[in-house]
Order: structure tokens, then C-alpha cells, then sequence
């Protein structure tokens, strides 16, 4: 779809990154530290200063102990961090269980490792997980399963009763988890981020994924992290080792001073809140259906009063013949689906949403 909004000169309302620059703070730190000197590889976990910053944030954020040295890897990226983790856990005919619509680096890196991905739909138009399922879905080859929260595409976020009902299934299986919190501060409408980190026992057996380029619109620097306890992060190290060995050193020096500064990202859910409500309000005139958003930098719009067209094609068109970029939600799922739900993205200018708005008016 990006290339697509490309060759038909559309708005990219499709992919997801900011069209609004990096802080000048932040790039003249990673420009004082090139010059510095800090050019060479850091250690493979990453830089100490960086862990232990991350480490402070947690106990303020989630009131949560975690050791810098043994349970915080730096990754490139927290799509590396994925792959390193569900790697690191995933063996042959292992099966992990995600949920539809799901980012799409999940499935192929269970696959990769030798496993199976068993797919569950999430239950439109509130996208929740139905616990019942979950359980007649978990067999002795379970051995994983993957939550995003906040969701990409959908916005959905899990409640603390989701997060107990998880809890139970996984200690009672001896499952793992990967907890995909790359939004954990893009969530809106006074609801609190339920973080594995603030569940002992879950976290026990869990791992917490995160990214920079997310939280500081710098989705180019590739930067991230995984937490997870000292026994699984020596086997995700071990992968990560091999995959990229280390992170950009003059970057990560810069995130750990900027990082330092509270007030760098704890308004970040009052930045898009307000993206989230001029978008859905320069839209209320048109035919496309808002289904409720509570996080991430995404808004799904259903275009059930207005054509009978599959998602990809309806995407293709508004692209091509309207010129508005979009992601079809389908595209998320195993099995094709036609919810006729596309994804747009509010990371944006004013000037960039109010021009898309306009158009989606007029449709």
C-alpha cells in the first residue's frame, strides 16, 4: 500500500510512522555522541546506562524490579525482538497461539522456528479475546502465546480481568508469553496500559516487548528492547546475539539521557488523543462507521453503508480513485476475511489528516 500511495501520488494514511519530525532535543543528542566518540559497538546487551534508565522507568511506571544487568535486552528494533524471543522459545511442532488480526511478523517466525501458529479471531467490533476459546484451543503442544495490547490494527486494549484470565491459563499450563506492548504509551480515554510487568506471576513466565521508534516517532532507528526474566533472557540473547549482535551505539546513548526526562514521554497518550479525536470529528460527515479506538496511532473505519467491495479492493480504490491510503484489516488475518474494516493512520500532521478527512467526506 505504500508503494501504491506512491506511484498514485495518494495520501499515505497506510503505513504506520509519523510524517512529523523527530524532537531537535533528541537528534542533537545522538549528534553529540557521535561526536564524542561513541561510534564503536556496544555491549551485545546494550548499554548499561540505557538498561538501567529503562529499568527506572519500569519501577515508576509499573512498580515492577527489574534487574538492568540480567533482564533487559536492547534490540534493533522490536520486530528483532520478537523474532529473538519467539525463537528462543519455539521448537519443532511447538504450537503458539496468536490472535486475528495480528501483526504480521508473528506467524512467520513461528513458522520459521518449526512451530504452528494457531490462529483465534478476535471478536469485532470490540476486538476481545474470548478466555473459553483460548482454553479449548491449549493442547499438550502448546507452548506460547502471543498478546498485543495495545492492539495493532484495531486499538483494543486489554483489561486487568483479561490480563487475570491469561494469567491463570498460562501458570496452569506452564505456557510462555510474549507481550507485545510496543503502544504501551499511546492509550487513550483515562484507560490504564495493563502491562505484564504489573502481574509477579505472569511475568515469571513472560516476555515485555518495546520500541523507541514508537514512543519517540523515530520508527527509522530501528530501536527496542525485550524484559523478561534472567532464564529466558540468556536463550533470547542467544539468538540476538547472532542476529544483529548489538544495537546503534550513539543512538542509544542519546535515548538514555533523553529518557532521563519524564516529561520526554509520559504526555505521549494526550499527543495522539487529541490526533485520535481530530480525525474521527473532520470525519463525523462521512459514511464510514468510527469503531472505538483506545490505543495505538490506528483508527478502523467500516465502509458497510457504502460498498460491497472486499477490502483489498476497497483499499485499492480509495487509493487509486480517491487518493487516500489505507491498510485492508484482512491482511491481518490467516483466513481472508471481509469485514469491510480498513485501517488508516493518525500519526500525522493536522494539515495531513484535515486533507484525507476531506476526501473520505466526500466518498
Amino acid at each position: 500500500m505504500g508503494k501504491m500511495s506512491a506511484d498514485y501520488d495518494a495520501i499515505n494514511l497506510s503505513q504506520g510512522f509519523p510524517d512529523f519530525p523527530v524532537s531537535t532535543e533528541l537528534i542533537d543528542l545522538v549528534n553529540e555522541h557521535m561526536r564524542l566518540g561513541h561510534n564503536q559497538y556496544a555491549p551485545m546487551p546494550g548499554l548499561p546506562k540505557l538498561r538501567n534508565v529503562i529499568s527506572n522507568v519500569i519501577k515508576k511506571t509499573y512498580n515492577s524490579d527489574i534487574d538492568p544487568e540480567s533482564e533487559i535486552t536492547i534490540t534493533s528494533g522490536a520486530t528483532e525482538a520478537l523474532f529473538a524471543s519467539i525463537t528462543a522459545l519455539i521448537e519443532a511442532d511447538d504450537e503458539a497461539i496468536i490472535f486475528d488480526p495480528a501483526y504480521d511478523s508473528y506467524a512467520p517466525a513461528i513458522h520459521l522456528a518449526g512451530g504452528k501458529s494457531v490462529h483465534i479471531n478476535l471478536n469485532a467490533p470490540t476486538y476481545s479475546i474470548d478466555w473459553n476459546e483460548v482454553k479449548q484451543k491449549v493442547n499438550k503442544k502448546t507452548k506460547l502465546i502471543i498478546i498485543n495490547t495495545p492492539h495493532n490494527p484495531t486499538g483494543a486494549v486489554m483489561s486487568k480481568e483479561d490480563m487475570l484470565a491469561l494469567q491463570q491459563i498460562v501458570v496452569e499450563h506452564e505456557l510462555f508469553l510474549i507481550s507485545d506492548e510496543v503502544y504501551e504509551r499511546i492509550i487513550f480515554d483515562n484507560k490504564q496500559h495493563e502491562s505484564v510487568l504489573r502481574y509477579p506471576e505472569l511475568f515469571k513466565r513472560s516476555i515485555a516487548i518495546f520500541s523507541f521508534g514508537k514512543t519517540f516517532h523515530a520508527t527509522g532507528w530501528k530501536t527496542g528492547y525485550a524484559v523478561a526474566p534472567e532464564y529466558i533472557s540468556k536463550e533470547i540473547r542467544k539468538i540476538h546475539q547472532y542476529l544483529t549482535f548489538s544495537v546503534s551505539t550513539p543512538m542509544q546513548h542519546a535515548i538514555a539521557t533523553y529518557m532521563e526526562n519524564e516529561a520526554n514521554y509520559i504526555s505521549l497518550g494526550d499527543f495522539y488523543q487529541k490526533k485520535r479525536d481530530y480525525f474521527t470529528n473532520k470525519i463525523q460527515s462521512s459514511r464510514f462507521k468510527v469503531l472505538p479506538c483506545y490505543g495505538t496511532y490506528f483508527q478502523l473505519l467500516s465502509y458497510e453503508e457504502i460498498d460491497d467491495k472486499s477490502e483489498f479492493e476497497m483499499a485499492e480504490h480509495l487509493t487509486k480513485e480517491h487518493g487516500v491510503a489505507s491498510i485492508p484489516t484482512s491482511s491481518f488475518y490467516k483466513d481472508e476475511l471481509n469485514n469491510k474494516v480498513l485501517r488508516f493512520c493518525f500519526a500525522k500532521s493536522e494539515e495531513t489528516i484535515s486533507k484525507a478527512a476531506d476526501i473520505l467526506c466526500k466518498i
